[in-house]
């Protein structure tokens, strides 16, 4: 229960549970996401530069460690709706970003989080 912002109901798939939620990894991958992308939107906008709505697109991987399950690796794709062109601090908003990230800042002590930043035409404008 997250007070005023609602209910978020989590769940294993089976056998553990039934599926009727995302999972806890999952939740960990888009929160990393999900401020990332945040993130991102906080930097261009300093700049009053609008990069439209950004999307975001997380893969994890699953490793075993010492027999156990464990996330060892997230890789995040950040798309930008508008063109690059009209940001002429993206330069700048892109070298910071991560930085602002806490999610993902925090994540990284024990994960190795991957990020891609793409421009409205999906070509690669960032790599971290």
């Amino acid at each position: 229960d997250f007070g005023d912002a609602g209910q978020l109901f989590s769940d294993e798939p089976p056998p553990l549970g039934e599926g009727e939620g995302p999972n806890p990894s999952r939740l960990l991958a888009a929160a990393v996401a999900n401020c990332l992308a945040a993130s991102l939107l906080f930097a261009v906008r300093k700049f009053k530069e609008d990069p439209g709505p950004v999307t975001a697109e997380v893969r994890g991987e699953l490793e075993r460690q010492d027999g156990r399950l464990r996330i060892t690796k997230l890789s995040v794709d950040l798309q930008l709706a508008n063109d690059t062109a009209a940001m002429p601090h993206l330069a700048r908003a892109l070298s910071q970003f991560e930085n602002f990230c806490v999610v993902t800042q925090s994540v990284r002590q024990g994960i190795e989080v991957s990020v891609q930043v793409r421009d409205s035409d999906g070509q690669l404008v960032h790599q971290g």
